[in-house]
């Protein structure tokens, strides 16, 4: 049985890992290939004991999954990064050796950079799997933690292109990430080079996260939160950098200005610091909000509550290739979106799909449009549910995609 090493610069615990994966790794298992993975965990040894780490090997292992595990380092920044890069070459480049992987899948820049190393001085040629999922140096530029053109930028774009050179497969998120890196695999499937090219958006786990009743789960979480005779308009995810906190704030207030009813929920990890003093200075009393973070498994209650969801983010060259994993969430919950323009394949989505509205520009009058432009599409739930199932469902769309580049990969 071939053997795959899935190396991820994110801890065990972090919903991104949970959610985007661990399901796509028990996806790949049943096509045929023995998985590994290894994370990077933040403060490892204050937040992990020896029982714990134990329990959730045995737990994976379970699952056909190994677990290994290092630790992540913060700060200073580079030294930091620098120092996970040299410890995490070094463990796979061991476990290269002693397992002798058929495949090393790596998830974003970083790992691709400890695989490629490790498979540089190593004597085992495991075929390398580049999961792109984002343009990295052109991420942290916009969201202002590089300077555009300084010399971080520039050395991860050299590496970059080294990287592209050693890989021998791609995953990108979004038709938008092939056009500008593959244009040729839209006919052929593969690079100029004949690398296989695949384009698996983040999808979701109907099965094991979205299987609960929709109407139950509403009427509960309705009367839980006293949300009777509201119009809920949610956004799920992080705030801050590239995403426009004060647009959403806006549009909000413009939202409310017109529905008194209206009452504003946030998911998110982020500080509830950056949104709640926007909601106060645009006259949200405390009854009219909901900022929390709440686990995964609860996600959906909150999801099913909510009327209509929000996917408001800068617009830039990095965000074309985007997926965001909101968006499939939503729509398995049946909620109408209203978005910006110009991120990743969210405008097709919604327009062939009429699954939401997309935004003309970031006024009032512009919000104001697409709240009436989303009340105009009626029953739009059902058609939400059945495009989240056709475009995003993890086993008949994601899992079916990753079992074909192994394949491509293999050879099989």
């Amino acid at each position: 049985m071939p053997k795959t090493l899935y190396i991820c610069y994110f801890g065990m615990r972090e919903p991104l890992v949970q959610t985007q994966v661990l399901p796509y790794l028990r996806e790949i298992g049943k096509g045929g290939v023995e998985v590994s993975l290894l994370t990077f965990e933040p403060e490892l040894k204050e937040k992990w004991t020896r029982d714990e780490i134990d329990e959730a090997r045995e737990r994976l292992a379970g699952e056909g999954i190994a677990w290994h595990c290092l630790g992540y380092h913060k700060w200073p920044s580079v030294p930091a990064t620098a120092y996970d890069v040299l410890r995490g070459t070094l463990r796979v480049r061991r476990l290269v050796a002693r397992e002798r992987y058929d495949v090393l899948h790596a998830r974003v820049h970083l790992p691709m950079l400890m695989a490629a190393i490790a498979r540089k001085f190593s004597h085992v040629r495991p075929k390398l799997l580049f999961d792109i999922r984002g343009f990295f140096p052109e991420e942290y530029t916009d969201a202002g933690r590089w300077p555009a053109g300084g010399w971080l930028f520039r050395a991860a774009k050299r590496v970059e292109r080294w990287l592209m050179r050693e890989a021998d497969a791609f995953v990108v998120l979004t038709e938008k990430a092939r056009d500008i890196l593959f244009a040729e695999s839209r006919e052929t499937g593969r690079d100029h080079l004949g690398h296989p090219v695949e384009v698996i958006p983040c999808c979701v786990d109907f099965e094991n996260r979205f299987a609960g009743d929709a109407a139950e789960m509403r009427g509960r979480m309705r009367d839980e939160l006293s949300l009777k005779g509201r119009k809920v308009i949610l956004h799920l995810g992080a705030l801050g950098g590239l995403y426009l906190t004060d647009e959403i704030a806006d549009l909000l207030a413009a939202a409310r200005r017109a529905d008194p009813s209206v009452f504003a929920m946030f998911l998110t990890q982020s500080d509830p610091e950056k949104i709640i003093p926007l909601l106060e200075a645009h006259g949200f009393a405390s009854s009219d909000f909901f900022v929390n973070k709440v686990p995964a498994s609860e996600i959906q209650g909150y999801l099913e509550a909510s009327d209509i969801a929000l996917s408001i983010v800068q617009a830039t060259f990095a965000t074309a290739s985007r997926s965001p994993t909101k968006i499939p969430e939503y729509l398995a919950c049946g909620l109408p979106i209203i978005a910006n323009r110009g991120v990743g394949d969210v405008d097709t989505l919604i327009e062939e799909n009429r699954v939401g509205v997309l935004l003309d520009g970031f006024d009032e009058a512009s919000y104001l449009k697409a709240l009436d432009r989303i009340a105009a599409l009626g029953d739009v739930s059902t058609r939400c549910r059945e495009t989240a199932r056709r475009e995003f469902d993890l086993k008949t769309v994601g899992g079916k995609q990753y079992r074909r580049i192994y394949d491509r990969i293999l050879q099989r």
